[in-house]
Parts: structure tokens; sequence; C-alpha cells
């Protein structure tokens, strides 16, 4: 599949390539599309794909067959085998309609449980018309931030009884049962932890870059908690802050995240001075 970069960039308003995230103005996104269309069916993760440090092999593809591209729109349909199945209609452009009827069909020529259309808004759009997730960048040029205001430990510094192990466990819908068994396998970079009387009352990590598509080197989304009755005491931001300066001092030239509009983390991006390349909405049709 060969896409006409001139007629995609003007209705793409937020830089989001279909399997892969978002990314950056200014990225090869025009090869990265054409990069995942070719990749398509493999199993294979592209080089640059953050999702490789987890699995052996690639769950979601493009549905390269029924991608509807011209001047004026264009969907790209993805498959992910998670759960029972999801297809996905990203739309590039304003066929809101068009990409519903899309994702139910395919949805049902796959097999797949849940429908769902992907569209973009820039970052100029009001929050309210958001329905999903900002995309926020942290770029290393201007300096790591400000440093933390509470001391911060890395996992392996804990002592014993710091208790790591509870705190996935009543974080595990944030995804930190997950990390902990891929910290206890070696198989993840520090994470970064502060105590509250010699417990773990957060976390964020595991502190980890990758080189993108242009070959700069990107510090990676991390899970980031902190237990609920310890929220409020500015444990967040000094993890979130010592994250950064983690990435600073370890060659990252930036980091790309997406958090939901109005949470805490959006709330903390915001603050810290992060730019907004734009919202990524999703409904299920």
């Amino acid at each position: 599949m060969r896409f006409h970069w001139g007629w995609i960039e003007p209705v793409m308003p937020v830089p989001y390539v279909p399997t892969l995230g978002p990314a950056r103005w200014g990225d090869p996104l025009h090869g990265l599309l054409e990069a995942v269309v070719e990749n398509a069916g493999t199993g294979r993760f592209l080089l640059h794909d953050k999702d490789r440090r987890w699995a052996a092999t690639k769950t979601e593809r493009v549905l390269a067959d029924a991608i509807e591209h011209d001047q004026e729109q264009t969907l790209i349909p993805t498959y992910a085998e998670r759960g029972r199945g999801v297809v996905k209609v990203h739309v590039y452009g304003a066929a809101l309609s068009a990409a519903a009827d899309l994702a139910r069909k395919l949805a049902a020529v796959h097999g797949a449980a849940r429908a769902r259309v992907v569209w973009f808004l820039g970052p100029d759009q009001p929050d309210a018309y958001a329905r999903g997730t900002r995309v926020q960048l942290k770029d290393f040029a201007m300096g790591p931030g400000a440093a933390p205001g509470v001391p911060v430990q890395e996992y392996k510094e804990l002592p014993a009884d710091a208790g790591f192990d509870v705190f996935a466990d009543q974080m595990a819908e944030d995804g930190f049962a997950f990390l902990y068994d891929q910290m206890r396998a070696g198989a993840v970079g520090p994470v970064l932890t502060v105590l509250h009387d010699g417990r773990v009352a957060s976390a964020i990590g595991p502190m980890e870059t990758m080189t993108d598509a242009s070959g700069a080197a990107r510090l990676l989304p991390q899970y980031f908690g902190v237990l609920p009755f310890h929220r409020g005491r500015g444990y967040g931001r000094a993890l979130w802050r010592a994250a950064m300066h983690w990435g600073h001092q370890h060659g990252a030239a930036y980091q790309l995240l997406q958090t939901e509009v109005g949470g805490a983390s959006d709330r903390l991006c915001i603050a810290e001075g992060l730019s907004s390349l734009g919202f990524v909405n999703q409904a299920d049709v």
C-alpha cells in the first residue's frame, strides 16, 4: 500500500500511527505508515515499536486490504487479538459514520467482539470535545525540570520489608502486578519508588529508552501510580520529576505520553509544562 502523504497530512491533526501510537511532528510519519502496512500479519515488531519489550510477537496488525484512502479521507483499520478481538478504524478526515460502518463490518468478518472508531483532534480544541487521551510531549532539550521534593529510591535499593509486593497487588488494575512479574524475572529496567513510613506508597517504571525511527532516544512510557490513601502528599509529582531526571541523565531526547483527559496524570503533565500534541478519541460502535 502506497500512501499519498499530500492527502493524509492535511487531515492528520495529531502525529499518530496505527499499531505504533503517537509520534512527533518531524518524525518520518509517511514511512512509518507504510512500514506498519508492510509489516501487517508477520507477527514481527518494527525495531522502534515500544511494545516489543512486552511480548515475542505483535498481536495487533493493520488490515491492509480494507484501507480506504483518497483525497478527502483515509481510513486505516486494525485488528488486535487481545480478549475476544478488537477492530479499530483510525479516521484521518471527517468520515466518522463511514468509519463506524467499516468497523462493524470488519468486526463481523474477523469475529471480533468489539468494533471501535479512533479519531483525532488538534491541541487547540477544547478539552470538552475530547473522548479519550491527550498526547503530551516532554522535550529534554529544555532540561529535566525541577528536582523531586521528597526522597526517591530504586526498587533494587529497597529494604526487604518495604512491601513492593503488597503495593503491586493493591495497584494491580494499574498494571503493577504484571510489572512486578517482569521485575522479578529481571526483564525490565529500573523502577523508582517513594516510601511512606518505610513502605512503598508510589512507583513509576520501568525506566527505559529506545531509539525511534529518526534515530533519537525516546524515554518510554511507564507504569505510574500512588496508593489512594497516600495521594495528595506530592509523591506522584516527586516520582514524575525523578523519572524526568533519569531520562535526561540517560540521553533521552524526549518522551511521549497519552494521559486520560482531566485525569490526575493529565493535570500533572500540564502543570509540569509538557506540550500537548492533540487528542486521540475512541468510541465503540
